[in-house]
């Protein structure tokens, strides 16, 4: 099943290998992304989908250093590079729309840029900035209903401009405690107003920015990513997790979107998504449904042929092989990550991983 074509919705995918959403911080030119990066997803093309790295819809959400945004037209140039070089080898790719919230850095921002979350709570720990090294979070400002109704059209907007790139499609990050996580999680959202306070209350904001995505580019072009069980970014679990996701799940799913991508961070030390809950996420989304999180070709074929998931997505496997659905294909052994380049400016670590012979 893994290497099986397959449609879903619209779209018509040569396989069922979901290249996964992995930061590279490679777009240097005023975050725009560049010929480097066309060149490293156009090797990648044989996935059945691509799913960028975290790109912003924002000026504010420009949280990390060299991340790229989609919010004006010479970004809009650049990811056209991307789209046609995967389009040209007969891929399908969408681009994630993250916007960092208070995961972020003052020192990373475009001027008049500022850090925002729901809460003025600063995330504990530091990040890095290119001009000044490792560095607290920035305290961020507290949204207001204009803020908030702000970045749900940005949100809707750099979908518009996605389409315009060439994208196939558009996927929400919900998850990795970034701006929509900010807010679906209790241990962060901690506001008693209509935006917090209440599980529908923490649901609103992620229900409301990928239901403007979706009317502005179509529900069929709009995934959205989740990490119910994720520690990332000081999120975690909390009491009602669970019938919360299943409540947001239900509403994508009659919403009509592209897929739902479940998002187990065990295999990094997280807590496990548990199977059950997997399950009641997959029967509560009427549609196409992606597992991530510590996959080989192995365990994805289990999870394919047991019903599962419909796509299957691959992280560091995928970004040390370009080849790595042929990889698998053959039992072939597979060319180890290099962590010390995932996030250096340069084609190092980056390009030059080789491809079977």
């Amino acid at each position: 099943m893994l290497f099986d074509p397959v449609s879903i919705r619209s779209l018509s995918l040569n396989n069922r290998v979901v290249m996964a959403p992995m930061t590279r911080s490679r777009a240097v030119d005023a975050n725009t992304p560049n010929a480097l990066m066309a060149e490293y997803y156009g090797q990648r093309a044989s996935a059945g989908l691509i799913v960028t790295e975290g790109t912003s819809p924002s000026p504010n959400g420009l949280g990390y250093a060299r991340i790229p945004g989609l919010f004006n037209a010479a970004q809009v140039a650049g990811w056209k590079q991307v789209t046609d070089a995967v389009h040209a080898r007969g891929g399908r790719i969408v681009v994630q729309l993250m916007h960092t919230g208070r995961v972020s850095h003052q020192a990373n921002l475009p001027a008049g840029a500022e850090v925002i979350g729901p809460t003025a709570a600063t995330l504990a720990g530091e990040m890095y900035t290119d001009g000044q090294g490792m560095q607290p979070h920035t305290p961020p400002r507290a949204m207001a209903e204009a803020d908030i109704a702000h970045a749900i059209a940005e949100y809707a907007q750099a979908a518009r401009l996605a389409v315009e790139a060439g994208f196939d499609g558009v996927e929400m990050h919900a998850a990795n405690g970034y701006l929509i996580e900010q807010f679906l999680n209790a241990n962060v959202n901690t506001r008693t107003d209509a935006w917090g306070g209440s599980a529908a209350g923490r649901n609103r904001f992620a229900i409301e920015a990928v239901r403007a995505a979706a009317a502005a580019i179509g529900a069929e072009r709009v995934g959205v990513r989740l990490s119910p069980y994720g520690v990332f970014n000081a999120t975690g679990g909390f009491d009602g997790v669970e019938p919360q996701y299943l409540e947001l799940v239900r509403a994508f799913s009659a919403a009509g979107l592209l897929y739902v991508h479940v998002l187990d961070h065990s295999a990094m030390g997280a807590p496990a998504v548990p199977a059950a809950f997997k399950r009641a996420l997959r029967d509560a989304f009427e549609g196409p449904f992606i597992l991530g999180g510590g996959f080989d070709a192995a365990s994805a074929e289990a999870a394919l042929q047991a019903g599962e998931a419909d796509l299957i997505a691959f992280g560091r496997a995928m970004l040390a092989n370009p080849d790595l659905v042929e990889r698998m294909r053959r039992k072939a052994a597979l060319n180890a990550p290099d962590m010390a380049t995932f996030y250096t400016p340069a084609a190092a670590g980056y390009t030059d991983y080789p491809a079977l012979a």
